[in-house]
């Protein structure tokens, strides 16, 4: 049985991720509601940490496992890409913290939109490690059964799909530039389609999602032939 604080978290971080996607559209948003929204987002952000603070209080412990060690860095390097975005945002701000008096100038801007793609796609490793949990907050809401051959097989062909059309909008959307800082005269037309610019992020976070937790999965299944093989080898 899934409880419902789990599920309310899962809910609250599910907004939270919407939001960030929905934030890099600034040129379709416009700066006061990609300021609103990423308000939002950043109150979301605090209330995830919040309901995660035993995750915090153990981060200190030396981590026993490779994946454990994987997770520290990563939510770390989240961490520090959310503040860069979050401190870059008070600088930059025309609307939510305007009474600051924005100082920030075009270097400003550049890190801030750094920071904000980087984050896209750490959250996306971040989802991808805990995609298990996922997968059994769904089950529950839907009681479905732990094991359906059908259903696996299904899902797993539509998550290659998904993380098949991720690989073709990471080139479309020009994301190795994008996290490389690279300047670009190229911006999606929205006036054309606003549909297709969100499909293709959705896609690509389902790309690092799936190669993420596929990752993991083979990394486990690695480690546990080792102990295996270590343990039949032992007199």
């Amino acid at each position: 049985m899934i409880k419902k604080s789990f599920l309310l978290r899962l809910v609250l971080d599910a907004i939270a991720a919407s939001s960030l996607l929905v934030g890099i559209a600034y040129y379709w948003l416009g700066n006061v509601t990609h300021e609103l929204i990423g308000t939002g987002m950043f109150l979301l952000v605090l209330a995830h940490n919040f309901f995660n603070r035993r995750w915090w209080g153990h981060v200190n412990k030396a981590p026993r496992e490779a994946r454990r060690w994987f997770d520290v860095a990563l939510t770390m390097s989240l961490l520090a890409a959310m503040l860069a975005l979050m401190l870059t945002s008070g600088l930059i701000s025309q609307t939510v913290l305007s009474f600051l008096a924005p100082t920030g100038g075009v270097t400003t801007r550049q890190i801030h939109t750094l920071a904000a793609y980087w984050v896209v796609i750490l959250v996306a490793i971040h989802l991808g490690v805990r995609w298990k949990r996922v997968m059994y907050a769904a089950r529950g809401v839907f009681k479905l059964a732990e094991e359906n051959t059908i259903r696996t097989a299904t899902l797993r062909v539509v998550a290659t799909a998904i993380a098949g059309y991720g690989v073709q909008s990471s080139f479309v959307m020009g994301v190795a530039s994008k996290l490389a800082m690279q300047m670009s005269l190229e911006w999606w037309d929205f006036e054309a389609s606003s549909t297709g610019f969100f499909l293709h992020w959705i896609s690509i976070l389902g790309l690092y999602v799936f190669m993420t937790h596929y990752a993991l999965t083979c990394l486990h299944a690695l480690q546990r032939r080792v102990r295996v093989s270590v343990a039949h080898s032992k007199p």
